[in-house]
C-alpha cells in the first residue's frame, strides 16, 4: 500500500480530512483495494485540515501520504491536497465513508476516454441513488435539485448532483481553472469554471450510503453553505444577476414614461408626475445594473474568472471611451437644457407658484437625463481602465 513513484503514478486519490477517524481506514482500504484490483497505479493523499483525533496516524499507517493544511476550509484542504498530488488523474472524495471508493475505475475510465471531469451523481435523475438515512430530506428535495437545476440553466451544465463530491479531473485542466474558493464552494465553482470554459464532462451513476462516523457530526452547515453557494452562483453570473433585471428595470421606467408624459387615464387610474418619478427610478436603477454587468464581466474576464467573450469586446470596440463621453455629454446637455427650462418657466411666474403637473414633466426628465450623463461619462472611464487590461 505504498505510493508509487511519481512516473508511475497515473491516479491521486485526494481526501480532505477533518476528525475523521471513526471512517479514514475504510476509505483508504477501498481506494487501495480498487486501485490495485484494477491495476491502477496511484498514491492517496489525506489533505488534514487540522484534526485532533488520530486520524493522521490512521493515514500514514495505511500508506497514505499526509498533507498538513493550516487554513480552515474544505477549498483549502483540497487545494493543498492536489497541489501535492503527483498523478496524471485526481479523484476527491470525503473520508466519512459516504463515498464507496471502490467505484473509483468507474472514474478512471472516462478519464482514460478523454473526459476532464467526471462527475458523480447521487440522485435518481442521473442514475445514481441514496440510502435510507443518507441524506437530509430537504438537501435531497430541495436544496440539491435547486442548485443542480440553476447551474444546469444558468450555465449550461450538463450535471444531475452539483454538490456531489465525488469527482474526478485531470491535473492538467485543474491547472488551468485557477480555482479561488476555499470553502464548500469549491466544487461548484469547479463544475462552473469547467462548464463556461467548454470542458468536456461525463457523469457516473453512485450510491450514497449513511454517514459512518460515531463522534463527530457533519461538517456541512445547510443554511450558511447553501447561501454561499446561491452567492457565488449571482456573483459568477452577471447576466443573472445584474443584466435580467436591469434591462426589466429598464422596460417597465421607459412604459412609465409612455403612459406619464401625455398624462394618460387607463381604466380610471390617471397616470401624472407621481408615475413619472417612480419611472425616472427604475431607469436609473436599471441603466447602473446593466453598466455594472458589462463592467463585472470584464473585470472577471480580466482576473481569468471567466472565459473571454466576443460579445463584450465589441462592445467595447464600438463603445469606446471617446463615444461614451460625447453620450454622455449629450445626455448632461439634453438634461441641463430641461432643467433650465423648467427654471425658466419659474422665471416668468415671478418666482411664485407652479403648475407642478406640468412643470414636472420638465424637471424629472431632465434630472433623469442629467443623471444618466454623468453616470455614463463615469463609466466609461471605468470601463476604458478594464480594457487597459484586455489589450
Amino acid at each position: 500500500m505504498n505510493s508509487m513513484a511519481s512516473r508511475d503514478i497515473e491516479l491521486s486519490v485526494v481526501m480532505p480530512c477533518l476528525n475523521e477517524g471513526d471512517t479514514l481506514s475504510t476509505c483508504i482500504d477501498k481506494a487501495w483495494s480498487a486501485m490495485q484490483q484494477h491495476g491502477i497505479r496511484g498514491e492517496i493523499i489525506v489533505a488534514d485540515n487540522g484534526s485532533t483525533d488520530e486520524s493522521a496516524a490512521i493515514a500514514r499507517e495505511m500508506g497514505a501520504r499526509v498533507v498538513h493544511v493550516v487554513e480552515r476550509g474544505y477549498g483549502n484542504a483540497l487545494m493543498a491536497g492536489i497541489a501535492a498530488a503527483q498523478g496524471k488523474y485526481i479523484l476527491m472524495g470525503d473520508a466519512d465513508d459516504s463515498y464507496d471508493f471502490r467505484d473509483i475505475p468507474k472514474f478512471v475510465d472516462k478519464l482514460r476516454a478523454g473526459a476532464d471531469v467526471v462527475q458523480g451523481c447521487r440522485l435518481p435523475t442521473g442514475g445514481g441513488k441514496v440510502m435510507p438515512g443518507a441524506m437530509p430530506f430537504s438537501h435531497r428535495w430541495l436544496g440539491n435539485p435547486m442548485f443542480t437545476l440553476m447551474v444546469r440553466r444558468m450555465f449550461r451544465s450538463p450535471v444531475h448532483d452539483v454538490y456531489c463530491g465525488l469527482r474526478g479531473f485531470t491535473r492538467e485542466f485543474y491547472d488551468r481553472l485557477n480555482l479561488r474558493c476555499t470553502g464548500m464552494e469549491f466544487a461548484t465553482e469547479m463544475l462552473i469554471k469547467a462548464s463556461l470554459f467548454g470542458a468536456s464532462i461525463a457523469e457516473v451513476p453512485i450510491t450514497l450510503w449513511p454517514d459512518g462516523r460515531k463522534r463527530h457530526q457533519s461538517h456541512l452547515r445547510t443554511f450558511r453553505d447553501g447561501w454561499r453557494t446561491l452567492r457565488f452562483y449571482l456573483t459568477y453570473s452577471p447576466r443573472w444577476l445584474f443584466l435580467y433585471p436591469g434591462v426589466l428595470m429598464i422596460a417597465l421606467g421607459l412604459a412609465g414614461y409612455g403612459v406619464a408624459m401625455p398624462g394618460l387615464t387607463i381604466r380610471g387610474v390617471t397616470f401624472d408626475a407621481h408615475t413619472l418619478l417612480f419611472a425616472s427610478l427604475a431607469i436609473l436603477l436599471g441603466y447602473q445594473s446593466v453598466f455594472f454587468s458589462i463592467l463585472t464581466k470584464s473585470f472577471a474576464i480580466g482576473e481569468g474568472l471567466l472565459p473571454r467573450d466576443l460579445r463584450i469586446n465589441r462592445f467595447f470596440d464600438i463603445f469606446n471611451l471617446e463615444r461614451g463621453l460625447l453620450l454622455g455629454a449629450f445626455m448632461l446637455l439634453a438634461g441641463f437644457s430641461l432643467l433650465l427650462a423648467s427654471i425658466n418657466q419659474w422665471r416668468l411666474t415671478d418666482f411664485g407658484g407652479l403648475n407642478y403637473a406640468y412643470t414636472m414633466r420638465w424637471v424629472i426628465p431632465g434630472m433623469t437625463l442629467t443623471v444618466l450623463g454623468f453616470e455614463t461619462v463615469l463609466n466609461s472611464f471605468f470601463g476604458c481602465i478594464l480594457g487597459m487590461r484586455r489589450k
